[in-house]
């Protein structure tokens, strides 16, 4: 889970994730988890916010980064998570190495509440053959313009199979993960990068409304390019009048 400035969000996610965690242990009691946050150059209480669910809760790490790159600190929560090229950072990795093949990476963020089967239906999909599983998301209405909401809402519609990639709501294995290179240095689109490799190296991607995360519909974005530029663009898009 990456986060950039993200006080106003972070402590929901956490809680969300947590409680997905809960559901997880209790349907997969054998299944160990735990939860990465990047801080990425975060200069406001999200660094406490943190902190104080780190020390609630053991399966919780924290790193932090200087990035400011939504790619980079993915990346980042990964290898400090002990996947990839780099040794994990002393303390930060809270739960038993596995092998690569039998390791899921569930990515969210900051942002974002995740549902409670999350974890649960991801697993069932890797568990079926997936080597990545691509979720739907939707803006949190609380405080969005409803024109802007319905549409978003009317390009993008609840269905499985869907064609969007989020990085709000992607789980990929750790093999494959680690076989197409990782989440690039990017600032924005590094979720549809890792998922154009996986797909050109024929792993298995499946796309699903099962799995369904609140997002912030906010329009001031963090990321260049990002789902919050996206729905600027949106909102300022005004369609010219027929004829």
């Amino acid at each position: 889970m990456p986060a950039h400035n993200e006080e106003e969000h972070l402590d929901r996610a956490l809680n969300a994730a947590r409680r997905a965690v809960d559901t997880l242990h209790r349907t997969l009691p054998e299944v160990e988890c735990g939860v990465m946050v990047v801080l990425d150059g975060c200069t406001d209480g999200s660094a406490r916010i943190t902190a104080r669910h780190v020390a609630a809760d053991r399966r919780i790490s924290a790193v932090e980064v200087p990035f400011r790159s939504a790619g980079a600190s993915r990346a980042a929560g990964i290898r400090a998570a002990g996947i990839g090229p780099s040794p994990a950072q002393p303390g930060t990795l809270r739960w038993t190495p596995r092998p690569a093949a039998r390791i899921w990476l569930a990515n969210t963020d900051a942002d974002s509440q995740v549902p409670e089967n999350w974890l649960v239906r991801q697993l069932e999909f890797a568990d079926a053959g997936a080597d990545a599983v691509l979720g739907s998301v939707e803006p949190d209405p609380d405080g969005m313009d409803p024109e802007l909401l319905r549409r978003w809402r009317e390009r993008h519609p609840f269905t499985e199979d869907h064609p969007h990639v989020y990085g709000a709501n992607l789980g990929v294995r750790a093999s494959a993960y680690v076989a197409a290179g990782g989440f690039p240095d990017a600032a924005s689109h590094e979720d549809t990068i890792l998922i154009q490799r996986l797909r050109s190296s024929a792993f298995t991607v499946t796309s699903t409304d099962s799995v369904r995360v609140l997002t912030s519909g906010r329009t001031r974005p963090r990321a260049p390019e990002g789902f919050g530029t996206y729905l600027r663009d949106l909102e300022r898009y005004r369609p010219s009048a027929a004829g």
